[in-house]
């Protein structure tokens, strides 16, 4: 089996290298290092039947020999990331999608989309299911992102009644574990990168919003599980088990040791009160939900993130 990665060197799309490698799988991995690093590769990019590419996806993508699978992970994710790469993130979710899927239909292979809890925007609908269709601005700032998103999914769809591609297309909630960067600017990464320097924990608004969190490896598996069943109709990987972000600050508080302060500051513009996915149809089609409880999740990446601040 032969898979080209799009975003390959991400957070998310470097554990997927990693994955496919552990399986006897060929890996094309392809990123512009925008919003990914090399660093993420090094467990991989010495391995037999590992490629690396760099290209922007949002540029034709031309690619020698048979491939299996198309997974296309690229696009900026964070919204410290999509929010100073507006434009960047508006167009690898539109012409980079376009291209992913050209490049699979000229290969005759399957295809995956990593598409987002974000096209459910600050939704009035709690908690989210996939026949739910968003509550999205499109002209707020964090519309760049969701937009792309929904578009990404919509020409997925267009591909598979149109081309007959056999598509998936993956709903992912917030993720977190190692390889995420410190700088990220979502909440995880930033609580421990705070807590572990002995900077005040930045808490936004009332830190009454909640999200749910899964582990990396409970991702990758979620996906495994989706490439494997004949579901085509978008399907949410995510924990159904919700939290406040301030109950999150304090948890990482406590398992760092940190004497961090919390400080609250203004809530972004459009910023989801609520997240959690219902995963019933996960749990239905795939046989899959998360088996990686939160405290071991968070231990996990605190000593990963502690390691990274020694070196």
């Amino acid at each position: 089996m032969r898979a080209l990665v799009t975003g390959g060197a991400g957070f998310i799309g470097s554990h997927l290298c990693e994955f496919f490698l552990g399986k006897g799988w060929e890996v094309v991995c392809m990123d512009d290092f925008v919003t990914g690093s090399r660093d993420n590769l090094a467990a991989v990019e010495s391995r037999p039947g590992f490629t690396l590419i760099e290209h922007d996806v949002t540029e034709y993508i031309r690619l020698e020999g048979h491939l299996d699978w198309v997974l296309h992970f690229a696009s900026p994710a964070s919204p410290l990331d999509y929010l100073e790469l507006p434009i960047q993130t508006l167009k690898v979710g539109a012409l980079g999608t376009h291209n992913a899927l050209g490049v699979a239909k000229a290969k005759g292979a399957r295809f995956l989309l990593a598409s987002t809890s974000e096209v459910y925007g600050d939704p009035l609908v709690h908690p989210q299911r996939e026949d739910y269709w968003g509550h999205v601005n499109p002209v707020g700032p964090r519309g760049v992102y969701d937009e792309a998103k929904r578009f990404g999914e919509a020409i997925t769809m267009a591909y598979h009644r149109s081309h007959a591609i056999d598509t998936r297309i993956v709903r992912i909630f917030n993720t977190f574990g190692p390889r995420m960067r410190l700088k990220d600017g979502r909440a995880i990464p930033a609580f421990m990168g705070q807590a572990l320097t002995g900077a005040p924990i930045t808490v936004f608004g009332d830190g009454s919003q909640t999200r749910s969190f899964q582990y990396i490896t409970d991702l990758v598996e979620g996906l495994w599980r989706l490439m494997q069943a004949p579901v085509n109709d978008p399907v949410n990987i995510g924990n159904p088990h919700e939290m406040t972000l301030l109950d999150l600050a304090k948890r990482i508080i406590k398992l760092t040791g940190a004497r961090s302060e919390i400080v609250f500051r203004p809530l972004p513009v459009d910023d989801p009160k609520v997240r959690q996915p219902d995963i019933a149809r996960a749990r239905k089609l795939l046989g899959w939900e998360p088996r990686v409880d939160i405290e071991e999740g968070l231990r996990l990446t605190i000593d990963w993130f502690r390691e990274k601040l020694r070196s």
